[in-house]
């Protein structure tokens, strides 16, 4: 480009509504891919997606309310707040419900952060608080993980007189990994009152550790922490766009205030409803991944590839750094062979590949093709 061209070009950019600084410096969410090289997919494993499908009782609250699309849900989700509430024991009151837990984080970023605060989360932490920090005007600070673990010291040690928020994702996505809940309460009590802790929980039903907490007490008796949850793993949800947060009636009260009066379509509410109440669904999908994921993680280790240790419904596998053989070959391969996983290169994790736990036949198949990449490398 001529620099008679480049400055005509800048013209014309003045010339036309400009987004408010810094939201041309955020990079767009990349979700994982659906579809192999050929268009063809197999087995999708890059979206941690549950393999069991969704609870019949949510399919027939879906049914059910397609009868009368015509009308507006309730914008305050009052029967899908009163099923979480009895499941889990907790005021309806202080529970906000949203367009996926995504919505939820955005909204409490948009709500206590602005130009010149500072928001904290760790260093292969979940991309969408970088996204919803810098949408609120405000600045991400990035603190270094520990053996891809969330460090509580490193997060305290960046804490300042603008430091506003601290995102924690507890189990990590992409690695898997968590802070056990004493760890948690420790950077709790280390952070000043007025500095809003976020707990998203997303994958918390998943986990059985003994010293692993979702949050929900933390939330309930402190005046600076929420704990967000989805629908969208356990409960096979994704497809319609539902999460909630839980926390002080003060924090949930500010939330409102600025949630779109029907953030929620119906059937969500309805379908989120049904699932939540569904016990056995959600107690079968946990039996899945406590066979299939200590199982992915072997036969991957046998293959001589480091698996960080999940408590998740995914694994975070590392390559070896030779030719032929780093992740961007194995995803190549497997995307020519219609199975689809998730490069994490985007998460400051160039050779590795995030693998969602999945069906028998899909996990067998994806270790197969890997067993061939190998042997044919």
């Amino acid at each position: 480009m001529n620099e008679m061209s480049a400055v005509t070009q800048a013209d014309e950019t003045q010339n036309r509504p400009q987004p408010k600084p810094g939201v041309l410096d955020i990079a767009p969410y990349v979700p994982g891919k659906s579809k192999g090289s050929h268009g063809k997919t197999v087995h999708k494993l890059s979206s941690n997606e549950t393999p069991l499908g969704t609870s019949s009782a949510a399919k027939a609250a879906i049914e059910a309310v397609a009868q009368n699309l015509e009308l507006y849900p309730d914008g305050a989700a009052t029967e899908l707040r009163n099923a979480i509430g009895e499941v889990y024991g907790l005021n309806p009151d202080r529970i906000i419900c949203g367009a996926g837990s995504d919505e939820v984080l955005s909204l409490i970023a948009y709500a206590y952060l602005g130009p010149g605060d500072e928001a904290i989360y760790s260093e292969h932490g979940f991309l969408v608080y970088d996204i919803a920090i810098r949408a609120a005007g405000a600045t991400p600070v990035i603190a270094p993980e520990k053996d891809l673990t969330t460090d509580v010291d490193a997060i305290l040690a960046r804490v300042t007189d603008r430091t506003k928020m601290v995102f924690v994702a507890n189990p990590n996505n992409p690695t898997g990994t968590y802070l056990p809940f004493e760890e948690v309460r420790r950077l709790h009590q280390g952070l000043p009152p007025h500095v809003l802790l976020v707990l998203d929980a997303a994958y918390a039903e998943y986990v059985r550790r003994n010293d692993y907490e979702s949050g929900i007490e933390l939330a309930a008796t402190s005046e600076n922490v929420i704990m967000t949850r989805t629908f969208s793993k356990i409960y096979g949800l994704a497809n319609l766009r539902l999460g909630w947060g839980f926390g002080p009636a003060h924090v949930i009260d500010a939330l409102n205030r600025i949630r779109g009066p029907f953030n929620m379509n119906g059937m969500a509410i309805a379908a989120g409803t049904a699932a939540v109440r569904d016990r056995d669904f959600v107690a079968k999908s946990v039996e899945h991944n406590e066979t299939w994921l200590p199982f992915v993680t072997g036969e991957l280790e046998k293959l001589g590839l480091k698996v960080t240790p999940s408590v998740g419904n995914f694994v975070l596998v590392h390559f070896p750094d030779e030719d032929g053989k780093r992740a961007k070959d194995a995803d190549a391969y497997l995307l020519e062979r219609g199975c689809v996983l998730r490069l994490v290169g985007n998460y400051g994790l160039p050779n590795a590949i995030r693998m969602t736990v999945g069906s028998e036949d899909a996990n067998r198949t994806v270790i197969g093709h890997l067993k061939d990449f190998f042997e044919k490398n």
